[in-house]
């Protein structure tokens, strides 16, 4: 196993990564910068979309050249031609202390992503569902920090978590128009060296990978939420992963380089790289581009 910085470009606060298996290439954002950024598989060619404000997440489009954007007062359509945004909703009208956060695909091809508090001291954040004909569903509620969206290769799990609770969380996910069921605690962080559950993402084999952001951690779960292995990074603000490459074989992970607030950790000076590991001998699943 080998780990190195693949792009070092000091994003604030880097997340989401996502390897867009049309287009190989890697997207991810800088949440506080409002950048939403894309590379091939070297790392070069760099390109960077301007998003004007904070950016939650994103869900890239199967049949336009653009990605659905969660901003801090709503969903968009960002034209990757024009750079261009179009206001499609906004789920939490009246609610100026929350901001959208991470997010993804489901099998079906549908934008699944939270809301948090921006202070991460209530449960005022929810879960949401952007269905392909552009509705909106309400999937969960009372959460403080949305965080690690995402599925089981077959899709009929769905895992998530709220950071703080110290727990990620497996439900019951149906193909159809159903909300969660069966909500069952995967397994319990360990936050006794500081970190707490993140970005996540899952391989072929079912495992589930959670960044520890703030103890800079990278942890593989079994879907019984054993600890198969744990990955130390060179930087403590890990915050997100996924599996890409032409062979789905190499994790990018990403990290931050200022902590949101101040009462979080500093950190060593490749703080804000995206990171590679090569050599796991682990595939990841082909991600699903948004279908509408």
């Amino acid at each position: 196993m080998e780990i190195k910085v693949f792009v070092d470009i000091k994003t604030r606060l880097g997340e989401v990564p996502t390897w867009d298996p049309i287009r190989q290439r890697l997207f991810w954002v800088d949440i506080v910068d409002g950048r939403l950024f894309s590379c091939d598989e070297s790392g070069a060619n760099l390109r960077a979309w301007e998003t004007h404000q904070k950016v939650g997440s994103y869900a890239l489009r199967e049949n336009h050249n653009g990605a659905i954007v969660a901003l801090e007062d709503g969903l968009y359509s960002l034209d990757f031609e024009t750079g261009e945004l179009t206001f499609i909703t906004n789920p939490e009208p009246d609610m100026p202390y929350n901001r959208l956060n991470d997010g993804g695909v489901d099998r079906q091809g549908r934008f699944v992503f939270g809301s948090m508090n921006r202070m991460e001291d209530e449960k005022t954040g929810s879960l949401y569902r952007l269905n392909t004909d552009f509705s909106l569903e309400k999937l969960e509620s009372n959460i403080n920090t949305s965080n690690s969206v995402c599925w089981s290769p077959s899709g009929d799990k769905f895992y998530f978590a709220d950071t703080w609770e110290g727990e990620i969380w497996s439900y019951d996910y149906s193909s159809g128009n159903e909300g969660l069921s069966n909500k069952q605690v995967l397994c319990t962080i360990d936050t006794q060296d500081g970190g707490s559950a993140d970005g996540a993402t899952v391989d072929s084999e079912g495992f589930i990978w959670s960044a520890k952001v703030y103890s800079g951690k990278i942890v593989r779960y079994s879907p019984q939420g054993e600890i198969e292995r744990v990955i130390d990074m060179p930087v403590k603000k890990v915050t997100s992963m996924a599996f890409g490459g032409k062979n789905l074989d190499v994790l990018y992970v990403t990290s931050m380089s200022q902590p949101p607030l101040p009462r979080f950790p500093g950190d060593n000076q490749l703080r804000g790289s995206v990171f590679a590991i090569h050599g796991l001998g682990i595939q990841g699943v082909a991600e699903t581009l948004f279908k509408g």
